[in-house]
């Protein structure tokens, strides 16, 4: 008997896959790039004597605001949206987004930046070992490899050689892996009924608030004064750095990251966050003079590697999932015992 092919399951889509898997690693890469460009474009606005509390105030808002239509697009679809998903905002407002910034830079005022990146760029490891807890399921030699390769490129990237750890200042930095975990899990769960911008927008006003509560209360000291800020000899009005951080990098590293988890999953998204901090020292070269040492373009193409690594189990897994899904199931015949074969018209009536 000849058996046709049968139609594609209602939902599967062969060649959309791989076109989604490809826009999320794109998205992923543009997002830890446009990340990137903060901390070089910020770091003389706070040595010229603004507070850390004004400036995160400007990136969040500004970012915030930006991407409110979104939220307020999500609101008008859906009059319960923000009874339904007001934890959902205020968490990532206050754990990923301010909750991340103010550990980060509590730790680097404990300790040196390098040790306060290296622990807070564990957070992929973090999440490896996270999921295993889980689901009680060992990761795959490819992600166990990728994460041991990916560390050591870090160790290099960041150059720890002779640095001091602080006790308290490693608990911070530990809070902000936690945090930027976090944020990783919190995206990834994002939908139709909690759009990906709308949570950005959301998260991002609630942690402009939070550190503005915490100027007012005088928790934080605030300060903005007007200064110029010089970049390769070339001066600019102190403000307007921080409005291209708000406007263009800030905004465009959380709306792209947040659409990208969903795509990608947060295991291979938090691998490519890594690259981070290899446009960092690109920003840090180009806008300020910070030259990498060799041992860091050493360290980089040692944490490509181990994204590589990664995302090869992934697309393994993407692989076996679209197979499984796209391969169609014989028909077996039944045989008909002939007690219960159909009687003839005229042999034992007719119903």
């Amino acid at each position: 008997m000849t058996h046709t092919t049968p139609p594609p399951l209602p939902g599967v889509q062969p060649t959309r896959l791989p076109a989604h898997r490809t826009a999320g690693i794109v998205m992923a890469i543009v997002s830890a790039l446009a990340f990137s460009s903060s901390g070089p474009l910020v770091k003389p606005l706070l040595e010229a004597g603004w507070s850390l509390s004004a400036a995160l105030i400007v990136r969040m808002g500004l970012a915030g605001l930006i991407l409110s239509p979104m939220l307020v697009r999500a609101i008008h679809r859906e009059r319960s949206f923000l009874r339904r998903h007001a934890w959902s905002l205020v968490a990532f407002g206050l754990i990923p987004v301010a909750g991340c910034q103010l550990l980060f830079f509590s730790a680097m005022q404990r300790m040196p930046v390098a040790v306060a990146l290296l622990i807070q760029y564990l957070a992929p490891v973090m999440l490896v070992g996270f999921v295993w807890l889980r689901t009680r399921r060992a990761p795959s030699h490819l992600v166990i490899g990728g994460s041991i390769v990916a560390v050591a490129g870090l160790i290099f990237v960041v150059d720890i050689a002779g640095a001091r750890f602080d006790p308290l200042g490693t608990l911070f930095a530990l809070g902000a892996a936690v945090c930027v975990c976090v944020y990783f899990v919190m995206s990834e769960r994002t939908g139709g009924d909690l759009p990906p911008l709308a949570l950005a927008s959301g998260g991002l006003l609630v942690g402009a608030g939070f550190m503005g509560l915490l100027a007012v209360t005088g928790v934080m000291p605030f300060a903005a004064p007007q200064v110029t800020v010089a970049f390769r000899g070339i001066e600019l009005p102190g403000l307007l750095p921080l409005l291209w951080v708000g406007g263009v990098g800030t905004t465009l590293g959380y709306a792209l990251g947040v659409m990208a988890v969903p795509r990608i999953g947060s295991r291979v998204a938090s691998f490519i966050g890594l690259s981070e901090v290899l446009f960092a020292l690109a920003f840090a070269w180009l806008l300020i003079g910070e030259t990498p040492a060799p041992v860091q373009f050493v360290g980089g193409a040692l944490i490509l590697v181990g994204v590589v690594l990664v995302r090869m189990d992934a697309a393994e897994a993407d692989a076996i999932s679209a197979s499984a899904a796209l391969t169609p199931l014989e028909v077996i015949p039944l045989e008909v015992s002939p007690l219960e074969q159909t009687p003839a018209k005229g042999e034992h009536g007719s119903r």
